[in-house]
């Protein structure tokens, strides 16, 4: 048996009630803008194997942000508990386990915010031509 897969045994041993939000996706919030997906393994790479890393577009609302995919939910966990507020180029970093639920829910009260403003928009058109008509 590889030394590996030992560590990861007494690891999975010790840690066997994991947090039911431990999960191998991070979602890695305020980066600097500059940082490239190279630096971001030599990072999180110290904590276990990455999987993929998805750095947010320079141009969206997503820069500054990433999505980190451990192969180990272990390794995912160690990167959460010492990345956390680490300092990076004069920025900390909020590193945080992806709940797909949450970003869901964010995602439909923007497009609801979105429908709301296209309303009130419509809403004083209409005035403004009725207003106008009565005149």
């Amino acid at each position: 048996v590889s030394t590996r897969m030992k560590d990861y045994v007494t690891r999975k041993s010790t840690n066997s009630r994991l947090p039911p939000e431990v999960n191998r996706i991070l979602y890695v919030r305020n980066l600097p803008f500059s940082i490239t997906p190279e630096e971001l393994y030599t990072i999180f790479g110290k904590y276990g194997a990455v999987y993929q890393i998805r750095l947010g577009e320079k141009n969206k609302d997503t820069r500054g942000t990433a999505f980190v995919v451990y192969e180990d939910i272990y390794d995912a966990k160690a990167a959460v508990d010492h990345l956390s507020g680490f300092n990076v180029g004069g920025r900390y970093l909020v590193v945080l386990y992806y709940q797909p639920a949450k970003f869901q829910k964010r995602q439909e009260a923007q497009e609801k915010q979105q429908e709301v403003e296209e309303l009130r928009r419509q809403i004083k058109k209409k005035k403004a031509a009725i207003a106008k008509a009565d005149k």
